[in-house]
């Protein structure tokens, strides 16, 4: 089961069963038939499939949830069993933007402190703006933000990707079928980020792409958490990380509304000035990655 769920979850990383047999280095068959195999077992459609590419179903998005949790649990038992623990220095300073701060790195730094209890973290989380500032005036080494991989005097290395999504309380009946048109979209009243958040400069550079002008901003909130908060007692909207709504879906908080034709996606990156290299740096990079699941 657990090489299921793992292939699952390439796909799901990827959307596209192409690549994913090409990382799992299998062939595509195989990676069709162990989708079609989990549908199945648990009597679900985990992708659309259109004629050049698939999505994730929501109850797909629900799935790779569960499916996380359970890989996260074998990753535990592995390190705990069977990797041996390497020397690390005693403190680990950096930085990291608000949507990240809240949802990835507090479940890694945890794990990290179980393993060698004698480190220390000094993290400062800020909106993805400030964080490469601060890089840039060497008051932070490293970081992960929102960025947007542009800023000549930053190396940017790709972490996890993540998928902006349009949610509301899901008391909210307004779309039953849960499914609005771009046009729709400008209509409705939107809670949004701050200036200089990572999240919100994504939308808004996704949104001209689509030719949207504008959205009907009624409240601007500083962080995720603060709009979530807001939407338990309200039927408006937000676009948020969907890796900041999984236990909000889980508990029926929550719930997605998906645009026609439309999709907002982007990179979480670890940060840090052109050319810098540490080996602390290097070796958090690869505990993230080898112990967060995406």
């Amino acid at each position: 089961m657990k090489t299921k769920l793992h292939i699952f979850k390439v796909v799901a990383n990827h959307l596209s069963f192409t690549k994913a047999a090409e990382q799992l280095y299998i062939s595509q068959p195989a990676v069709s038939k162990t989708i079609k195999n989990l549908e199945e077992t648990y009597k679900i459609t985990l992708f659309s499939r259109k004629r050049n590419s698939i999505e994730l179903t929501n109850e797909g998005k629900s799935f790779l949830i569960y499916t996380n949790r359970i890989l996260d649990i074998h990753t535990e038992m592995e390190n705990q069993f069977l990797h041996q623990k390497t020397m690390v220095p005693d403190l680990i300073n950096f930085g990291v933007s608000t949507t990240i701060a809240n949802n990835i790195i507090p479940k890694v730094v945890a794990k990290f402190r179980i393993q060698f209890p004698k480190t220390y973290f000094e993290i400062i989380s800020k909106n993805s703006e400030d964080i490469e500032e601060l890089i840039l005036n060497q008051t932070l080494d490293f970081g992960i933000t929102e960025g947007k991989n542009t800023h000549p005097k930053l190396q940017f290395k790709k972490f996890i990707k993540d998928e902006i999504v349009l949610v509301t309380n899901a008391k909210n009946n307004s779309f039953k079928n849960g499914v609005i048109s771009k046009e729709i979209l400008q209509e409705l009243p939107i809670i949004g980020r701050e200036m200089g958040s990572g999240t919100r400069d994504i939308i808004y550079d996704v949104l001209h792409d689509f030719s949207i002008k504008r959205l009907n901003n009624v409240v601007t909130l500083n962080s995720t958490e603060a709009i979530k908060n807001y939407l338990y007692y309200s039927d408006n909207y937000a676009f948020i990380s969907i890796h900041a709504i999984s236990e909000d879906l889980i508990n029926n908080k929550l719930k997605i509304i998906d645009i026609k034709e439309f999709a907002i996606e982007r990179w979480f990156y670890f940060v840090s000035r052109t050319g810098y290299q540490s080996n602390v740096m290097s070796y958090f990079e690869q505990f993230i990655k080898s112990n967060y699941n995406f």
